[in-house]
């Protein structure tokens, strides 16, 4: 049964992106589209336009939603919060400052170093907020790390908007605003792919732990898992994916929030299913919303992150009066 469901999220990612290489403001032939991909010819205009526009923004917005998906079951896993993701916790907030201040003072930055800064911005957000969470008396709890990411990330758009406002940036900082990954070229998927991919194996390796961590310390501690260990690394590599995200296709948040979810119904609550579910349903969902985003109004886009906020705000809101009764 969880081969099939596997098979068919597999599938069914192929499907979308077949779907989204063809559909678009210009609709493609269903031959063009294969041979663009498997016989590329620069001399014929519809095969160009796969190769060097289409192709590579839907190759990014899978990788991305994958990335996306599987920091949020990191976070949730490890902090045992079911509204974890890195959106609503500040950490797309610590990205999104640095890549404006990149832009302010280093406006001709390679996406390389870019994408560091970024990561950079997403590791100083998430050590303040669990520095805030862990001030409060009793600890850090799920509701306290929530709203401390909460606080920070107005705190850091607040920011953001104001170095965007003071350097006359608001043109260059749209994009990141609203996400997108119509900029996303080959030359950055060079750099993307390889990064994501690995931290999202890395991220199926630490599976079995992230399960036991997230039955309860104290269970985790007696069956021999080195719980700072997991965690440092579960939340490094949450970091990472997240922050070199942020740098490629801008702050989208509630993919990391929802998908899990949707996982954990799928395949139950094993980390080691929940994972690599995330992964293929994320890419799923960022795929099909970039293809809404440039079919719902052609020629004009909308933003991803309007398409995945449609979804995500009343899972939000369900979820968080879900948790709020179980207090």
């Amino acid at each position: 049964m969880l081969v099939c469901l596997f098979l068919l999220a597999f599938a069914g990612l192929a499907a979308c992106m077949f779907l989204a290489i063809t559909f678009g403001a210009k609709e493609l032939s269903l031959a063009a589209v294969w041979s663009a991909v498997f016989h590329y010819d620069s001399a014929v205009t519809s095969q160009q336009v796969i190769h060097e526009l289409r192709l590579p923004r839907v190759i990014g917005a899978a990788v991305v939603g994958a990335a996306f998906a599987v920091a949020g079951a990191l976070m949730q896993g490890i902090t045992r919060n079911p509204l974890a993701d890195a959106g609503i916790l500040g950490i797309n907030g610590g990205s999104m400052l640095i890549v404006a201040l990149c832009f302010a003072f280093f406006p001709h930055l390679p996406y390389s170093l870019l994408m560091l800064f970024s990561f950079i911005g997403a590791v100083l957000s998430t050590l303040f907020i669990f520095l805030l969470g862990s001030m409060s008396p009793g600890g850090l709890s799920p509701l306290r790390l929530t709203v401390s990411g909460a606080v920070i990330a107005a705190l850091l758009h607040s920011l953001t908007s104001g170095v965007a406002i003071y350097f006359d940036l608001s043109q260059d900082l749209a994009f990141w605003y609203a996400g997108g990954v119509a900029g996303i070229k080959w030359q950055y998927l060079r750099i993307l792919v390889p990064v994501l991919l690995t931290a999202i194996l890395c991220s199926m390796l630490l599976g079995r732990s992230v399960s036991l961590i997230a039955l309860g310390d104290d269970i985790a501690a007696n069956l021999g898992v080195n719980m700072k260990r997991i965690k440092v690394i579960g939340m490094a590599l949450a970091v990472v994916l997240a922050g070199v995200s942020v740098s490629s296709v801008g702050s989208i948040a509630f993919v990391g929030l929802v998908i899990p979810h949707i996982a954990r119904k799928l395949v139950g609550a094993t980390y080691q299913l929940i994972i690599p579910m995330s992964a293929l349903l994320g890419a799923v969902l960022l795929t099909l919303a970039d293809l809404g985003a440039r079919t719902v109004d052609p020629p004009r886009e909308l933003a991803i992150g309007i398409m995945v906020a449609m979804i995500g705000v009343p899972f939000f809101l369900y979820t968080a009066r879900k948790v709020g009764s179980e207090l």
